[in-house]
């Protein structure tokens, strides 16, 4: 059942250290460039400034376009006095568009 195992099997004794030191001479033949990373990095700040930009002109947009839109609701409103500043009962009091002094006469 347990049959012996051949050197070119995986698992077999020495497959690691074989595959360990053929990882060591590979990895010992890359050499990084000597300002990778400062690259690397520039590039990542310079998307970094770029997406805060971006999202400070959307919320800039979307503040603009609500305070037009407001705007407009207010411009729509009807021009005639409303119900709040009428004198419909005929109380005999005097109405608020009516000013302050008109209560004292």
């Amino acid at each position: 059942m347990n049959a012996p195992r051949t050197p070119g099997t995986p698992g077999a004794p020495g497959t690691e250290e074989r595959l360990r030191e053929a990882l060591e001479t590979l990895a010992g033949g890359v050499h990084a460039a000597p300002d990778a990373y400062r690259a690397a990095r520039g590039g990542w700040l310079r998307r970094e400034r770029r997406r805060r930009l971006v999202l400070a002109a959307l919320v800039t947009v979307v503040f603009v376009l609500a305070v037009l839109a407001g705007l407009w609701v207010l411009n729509q409103a009807p021009t005639e006095r409303g119900a709040v500043f009428d004198d419909v009962h005929g109380g005999g009091r005097a109405s608020v568009a009516a000013g302050p002094l008109a209560a004292e006469t």
